[in-house]
């Protein structure tokens, strides 16, 4: 079995997170929807999003620079995935796109922002969040890494929200009991951030990107974001998918 990790961008990639699920020992299934059926690139010929859920661990929907709704030969594909994937109750991790992918496939609606998020901006986890296992050990107001210029403007049905910040009111919400989907870019290390920042200078409308609060520094924020993202990966590993699953692999 494998996770199965749908890509959107080539500067988008599953960064810490997919460090991390391979050292607790997942099989990772990486699937670039971005590139062209018959492309051949390093780790073999392109695979498009899986035909059903046969030896399907969990699925993890990354970020890119599309927005829902565009017009792409993958997306409605993804979007039907997602959903399958969400009714069998098989473990599901959205981030940013990924995020908002997910909320538009369980009936929730997403939308474009009034002026994008970019940069470190505090994350605050509400009642529900606090008490959440997936994000044990995280604190209750963090610098976390945004780039995005729309968002979940409505959860879907029976969904959770777990986490706000003052520019987006759905940073991080739960559907059912494995559906998470995060706004932000836990996942991101360093190299990736500078890739994310150098991709939005050509975007013309990131001119108008909303700037980090007073007194957020990113120097500073950079360690307590690391360090708090590396635990949420590791609850990530160790909570949301089945170890027995795992060493049936």
């Amino acid at each position: 079995m494998a996770i199965i990790i749908l890509q959107h961008a080539a500067h988008c990639g599953p960064g810490r997170l997919g460090l991390c699920l391979r050292d607790h020992g997942f099989a990772l299934d990486i699937r670039r929807l971005d590139l062209p059926a018959d492309h051949v690139y390093h780790r073999g010929r392109v695979q498009g999003i899986p035909r059903d859920l046969d030896n399907v661990h969990g699925v993890i929907s990354l970020g890119g620079p599309m927005n829902v709704g565009d017009n792409l030969p993958w997306m409605a594909d993804e979007i039907a995935f997602l959903k399958k994937a969400h009714d069998a109750q098989l473990p599901i991790v959205g981030i940013c796109l990924g995020h908002q992918l997910i909320a538009h496939a369980l009936g929730g609606q997403v939308g474009p922002m009034d002026k994008p998020e970019q940069g470190f901006h505090h994350v605050k986890l509400n009642p529900a969040g606090q008490t959440d296992t997936l994000l044990a050990g995280l604190a209750w107001t963090s610098p976390q890494y945004q780039s995005h210029g729309q968002e979940v403007k409505q959860l879907p049905p029976g969904a959770a929200l777990l986490a706000s910040s003052d520019m987006c009111k759905t940073q991080i919400f739960r559907a059912g009991l494995r559906t998470y989907g995060f706004q932000f870019h836990f996942e991101a290390d360093q190299a990736m951030i500078t890739e994310l920042e150098r991709c939005e200078a050509g975007v013309s409308e990131w001119k108008h990107k909303s700037q980090a609060p007073a007194g957020l520094d990113p120097a500073a924020s950079i360690e307590m974001f690391s360090r708090l993202a590396d635990r949420l990966c590791v609850n990530i590993a160790t909570f949301l998918f089945p170890m027995k699953a795992k060493l049936s692999a």
